[in-house]
């Protein structure tokens, strides 16, 4: 009976530890060269290309920064013991996460222009990928055609 009771506790636990893991962020990549993908995936229109490509240059000068600030901290931080290189580690840990957060400000930044279907395409995308879809009010646009 011990048995028994200890081994359905045991798949609950597995099932509910599986409902409740957290899944990564489903980032756009703007940061990155393949902002044709997203204008296209997403059937950008002019004002979100122009949203698009300001946000990528403020991207590139930051990441570029954070770079500089990373390379210069490998140059002059001691790396002699091991209490220094873990020192290191979390200076660059700290690094990282700027540079995570940043994206991720982003790629919400972007998120708040797209319409509803625009939206819905990407939190598809994320759940095929297994990735948790940043959440942000999807953009209302009015027609410009008036209907008649």
């Amino acid at each position: 009976m011990f048995v028994k009771a200890l081994a359905s506790f045991s798949v609950l636990f597995f099932i509910s530890f599986l409902c409740h893991a957290q899944l990564p962020d489903c980032t756009l990549g703007l940061g990155s060269s393949k902002t044709e993908n997203i204008i296209t995936i997403f059937q950008l229109n002019e004002a979100q290309i122009a949203v698009l490509e300001e946000l990528q240059g403020k991207a590139e000068v930051s990441n570029k920064v954070l770079e500089e600030e990373a390379k210069k901290l490998f140059a002059e931080h001691p790396q002699s013991t091991e209490a220094e290189m873990i020192v290191l580690a979390q200076k660059y840990k700290k690094l990282q996460l700027k540079m995570v957060e940043l994206s991720k400000e982003s790629d919400t930044r972007l998120l708040e222009t797209f319409n509803e279907k625009q939206y819905q395409r990407y939190r598809s995308l994320c759940k095929e990928a297994f990735r948790d879809p940043i959440k942000v009010i999807p953009a209302v646009y009015t027609d410009s055609i008036s209907p008649e």
